[in-house]
């Protein structure tokens, strides 16, 4: 969800803790994250921004940025209010981003890193054949850095 199409309440930002100022990327996606499992999100059929994109500076563009979105993941998931069904979803898609994310380390002649977010792939949920899953991610992550 972009920001600049997202109409809310004040009072949602306020009493959730607004944007992450601790993630230097990301941070509307973990503000999302954290909204969306508590609210139902609604959509409009008619168009009433019109997004742009392309330029050299624009973050999406850059590698890498999956790492802050695995980051809101892991926070999300040391939430402890957090239903069981968002949890397991929470955990599908932390697993897909650290796989894609291990490959992109891989790529980029990164082993250590790769390894790491690997690692962390396979202790939420995705694993490779004769690993097991983990089963309760909230004793496994933590959100320090």
């Amino acid at each position: 969800m972009s920001p600049s199409a997202v109409i809310l309440h004040r009072r949602l930002l306020e009493e959730h803790g607004g944007f992450d100022e601790d993630l230097p990327a990301a941070e509307d996606y973990d503000l999302w994250l954290r909204l969306s499992w508590r609210y139902e999100v609604g959509l409009l059929p008619e168009p009433l921004i019109i997004k742009r994109g392309g330029r050299a500076d624009q973050l999406s563009g850059q590698w890498g940025l999956d790492r802050y979105r695995i980051r809101a993941l892991m926070k999300l998931l040391n939430d402890p209010g957090l239903p069981a069904p968002e949890a397991g979803a929470a955990r599908r898609v932390l697993a897909r981003k650290c796989a894609i994310y291990a490959q992109g380390c891989e790529k980029r002649e990164k082993p250590g890193e790769a390894q790491h977010y690997r690692e962390l792939g396979r202790r939420a949920g995705w694993s490779q054949p004769g690993q097991p899953a983990a089963s309760d991610p909230k004793k496994l992550f933590s959100t320090g850095g």
